[in-house]
């Protein structure tokens, strides 16, 4: 990837809240956002004034009332991010916003519906197809350029910014706003992940931080759902008419080989791939630190250091400094890359580090400065995704 691009604009909405401050703050404390939700689950939900501001949008229009909590989450924070960007109404953009699940709470209604009827709503395939996500963003900010859904699972949102990189490199679009949504905290959803058996379970006790993302010490999984979304807007460095956050300088993707649907090689092959297309025959010393994946699995967790290993094990420094935030503010599958990314940007801007706390490992110098960082993100089917990110073009 010889062609940087900018990063103009980004909003998120998550367990840590809304607004830029607010956002790092939290991750300035090493503090968990996850709750036990009730005896058989904890989970990461939108704070209250988040949940206002989105209840707020979604009575603004009739139309918007209809909609699945992962299209307001969405609509939410592309207005944040093309409002930081200065981009207005009418613009010609591309948008691209991933789901994993989609139109979770409101498919789970009309399906329950069915069930107890024999007979579907009027509104539940408009409202419930995948699509509606990015149609829906590009119709409340009233952008000219395709619009795009798509469902990758966990590297959805990555998957997002790959397609918009690819768009502007090709030509075909000058700007591109990408994203990730998903609004997973429902009882099939929850009951999915834990039949699974790769969630938390609670105990008698809370512990301190239910999530153990990165901790390779751990003898159970630990993953613990959250939602929110992220969005990002990105053009071509000569295209920016507002100062860069940061630049995506590289981008890498793989399939892993699986031996079954929520596998991941042990050795993590496709993210060892996915780590080398990002650097694009960088020395791998460039690399200050990785925002991992680590949903909080024994396996998962494991096979991405293993990666990781591979990679970087060779640099003379040392491997990178290593960071997650599930711990935080739990996996929110389609969007967690996105979340992951926002984190990696606001560690740049503010050239701080922020470690796992209960990682109690020989870490690199955390006051060095920090330059580039990876962001790293996996699915349901091997799809993995590393997005290189940088200071200066």
């Amino acid at each position: 990837m010889h062609t940087p691009i900018a990063i103009t604009g980004m909003s998120s909405l998550s367990a840590l809240g809304h607004l830029p401050d607010q956002v790092w703050a939290n991750y300035s404390h090493s503090t968990t956002k996850i709750r036990r939700r009730d005896d058989a689950f904890f989970a990461a939900a939108l704070p209250e004034h988040c949940q206002q501001q989105v209840q707020s949008l979604a009575q603004e229009q009739k139309a918007y009332q209809r909609l699945d909590p992962s299209v307001w989450y969405a609509m939410l924070v592309a207005r944040r991010a093309c409002a930081a960007a200065g981009w207005t109404a009418g613009i010609e953009c591309g948008v691209n916003f991933g789901s994993s699940r989609g139109a979770t709470q409101l498919f789970e209604h009309y399906h329950q519906e069915f069930l107890n009827h024999g007979q579907a709503a009027t509104m539940t395939s408009p409202t419930t197809t995948l699509g509606n996500i990015s149609s829906w963003v590009a119709q409340d900010l009233k952008l000219q350029g395709p619009a795009i859904s798509h469902s990758v699972t966990c590297s959805t949102g990555l998957h997002a910014v790959l397609n918009g990189v690819a768009w502007l490199l090709s030509g075909l679009s000058r700007r591109f706003l990408v994203g990730g949504s998903e609004a997973a905290l429902t009882p099939f959803t929850l009951s999915q992940m834990q039949v699974l058996k790769i969630t938390a379970v609670p105990g008698e006790d809370e512990p301190k931080f239910p999530c153990r993302a990165g901790d390779l010490s751990k003898q159970s999984n630990t993953m613990v759902l959250g939602e929110g979304a992220a969005a990002f807007c990105l053009e071509l460095p000569e295209s920016a008419d507002t100062k860069a956050l940061a630049y995506i300088v590289g981008v890498g993707f793989a399939s892993d080989e699986i031996i079954h649907a929520t596998a991941i090689s042990e050795q993590g092959i496709g993210f060892q791939q996915s780590m080398r297309m990002a650097l694009g025959g960088r020395s791998a010393e460039i690399v200050d630190g990785i925002v991992m994946h680590a949903p909080g699995t024994v396996k998962g967790d494991l096979a991405e250091m293993h990666a990781i290993q591979a990679v970087f094990g060779a640099c003379q420094q040392g491997l990178p400094r290593l960071t997650s935030n599930k711990w935080q503010l739990g996996h929110s599958l389609g969007a967690a890359g996105v979340l992951s990314l926002e984190m990696a940007v606001l560690m740049l801007q503010h050239q701080t580090w922020i470690p796992i706390p209960f990682i109690d490992t020989d870490k690199p110098d955390l006051t060095k400065e920090i330059n580039t960082v990876m962001v790293n993100a996996i699915g349901f089917g091997g799809n993995a995704v590393s997005v290189l990110i940088a200071r200066h073009a």
